[in-house]
């Protein structure tokens, strides 16, 4: 498996990635979700040859915080380390980065997944999040 940056948009197998984990919000705006990613601070793959497995995608400033936005794997290859292998790439790059944030499905299987890669959640820092959708 080889992590490298998602520099070319192909609408096709992004669309065919979020409808296959199911946030077919996204698939519904396409337009929006392009504009997404031509605006985010980083995007990186994991492929398996020329086959997208997965991907990471991160807004912010890059110096104090940075969001961790989309972290999607086809469903096939879920739980052989793709995701974990994207998040740890993120993790190295803003290693600097007073706050990386993200949120999540409130799963048993999502929570033990952040947790194990070092995430806590707000309540145990002493803080809370707000979303307005």
């Amino acid at each position: 498996m080889e992590i490298k940056e998602y520099q070319k948009y192909n609408e096709e197998e992004i669309l065919k990635l979020y409808a296959e984990v199911g946030w077919i919000a996204y698939t519904q705006d396409p337009e929006a979700l392009r504009e997404g990613y031509g605006n985010s601070l980083l995007t990186l793959a994991a492929y398996e040859k020329e086959e997208l497995l997965g991907i990471i995608r991160v807004v912010g400033d890059g110096a104090t915080i940075v969001f961790i936005q989309d972290i999607l794997v086809f469903p096939e290859h879920q739980r052989k380390g793709v995701g974990s292998a994207l998040l740890k790439a993120v993790l190295e790059r803003y290693g600097h980065v007073r706050q990386v944030e993200l949120a999540t499905d409130n799963t048993p299987k999502t929570i033990a997944f952040y947790q194990a890669m070092g995430f806590r959640e707000f309540s145990e820092l002493g803080c809370c999040g707000f979303m307005k959708c």
